[in-house]
């Protein structure tokens, strides 16, 4: 099905979104992305089309959860009963992929079930899996985010955040790896989410329709072009696409080796102080975006350019903003910091 959809390296524009999305590929611990903009500026198309460019990954052969053979600190309970009782676990690649939340989805849909009478009659656990077991390793899409309930928004990203799924029913617990990058589109017309909530996305990106009529010609033209003859099309762009992953890959790989002085960190938490930013998710977030974007430059040290490109995702769904007000990132007080250290 991935060649039927539209290619992620032919989307035209909307830099802020694709960048956020990358660098959480390249660094999944950054904590998702939110993505809010009007209907019809590609939101979905374009996080639907990261199936194309994911990497591939290691994972054990036939388990569920798809457990990481060189975690085992991290496997499900079946994977650990295994390598306890010495069984050698056969591994396999795979590629990542993207998982959808249906809005409609329970709470049992997406944590899973406990069969308790299974437990009572032969004191065995039974799982039921759900969309949080699918999505270990993966990347999880939830569509109008602002529309699901607040517990289940609660339970994603506390998932998300502790890569555990924790299951009690009846004084029975389960708990499996539930490791993925959670990214939600919202059209903000529709309501938004809780500041609470808000905070826990690592990125966020406010997306607009191009008004450029040049740049809307393309969008046209591209995607008629694309309907006209999808195989066709995504053929055209499989060489860049294969490369776009490869780059992702690479930056994966490379991740672990840059390295960000204290001046970068000085220069991050001047920043997030100036722009009287609470907590200190933010500076950590910032930190690791900045990573993330050298690792996906091919270097190996944190700038302060870095720290340009990855600024305003990290801190615009951050800022205090009285009611009704639109929350609009100060580049030129952001320079400033920078400039200053």
């Amino acid at each position: 099905m991935d060649k039927l959809i539209f290619p992620f390296v032919s989307i035209v524009g909307q830099d802020d979104m694709k960048k956020a999305l990358l660098l959480n590929m390249v660094d999944p611990s950054i904590g998702g992305a939110l993505i809010k903009g009007e209907k019809g500026t590609a939101k979905s198309t374009t996080v639907r089309s990261l199936s194309q460019i994911l990497p591939y990954r290691t994972v054990v052969d036939g388990c569920v959860f798809n457990c990481d053979p060189s975690k085992p600190e991290n496997m499900c309970p079946y994977c650990s009963e295994r390598l306890s009782k010495g069984e050698e676990l056969k591994s396999r690649q795979v590629q990542m992929r993207v998982v959808e939340l249906p809005l409609s989805a329970t709470e049992d849909r997406v944590a899973g079930t406990l069969d308790i009478e299974h437990v009572l009659k032969t004191g065995e656990k039974k799982f039921e899996p759900g969309v949080l077991a699918q999505a270990n390793g993966n990347l999880l899409y939830v569509d109008e985010v602002n529309l699901l309930d607040d517990h289940i928004v609660d339970l994603l990203l506390d998932s998300a955040a502790m890569g555990v799924n924790y299951i009690e029913r009846e004084g029975v617990s389960f708990s499996h790896p539930s490791r993925f990058i959670l990214v939600g589109t919202m059209n903000p017309e529709e309501g938004e989410l809780r500041p609470q909530l808000l905070d826990r996305f690592g990125l966020s990106v406010d997306v607009k329709g191009d008004k450029d009529t040049e740049l809307r010609m393309e969008v046209v033209k591209r995607r008629i072009a694309f309907d006209t003859d999808p195989a066709g099309y995504t053929k055209k762009c499989q060489a860049e696409t294969d490369a776009m992953r490869q780059k992702i890959t690479d930056a994966r790989e490379n991740l672990p080796k840059v390295e960000a002085g204290d001046g970068i960190i000085k220069a991050i938490v001047t920043i997030t102080t100036n722009f009287e930013i609470d907590g200190h998710r933010a500076d950590i977030t910032m930190l690791k975006a900045a990573k993330a974007n050298a690792a996906l430059d091919g270097r190996i040290e944190v700038t302060k350019d870095d720290i340009r490109a990855v600024a305003s995702l990290v801190l615009s769904h951050r800022m205090r903003r009285r009611p009704f007000e639109e929350a609009a990132f100060d580049t030129e007080e952001l320079e400033k910091c920078l400039q200053s250290i």
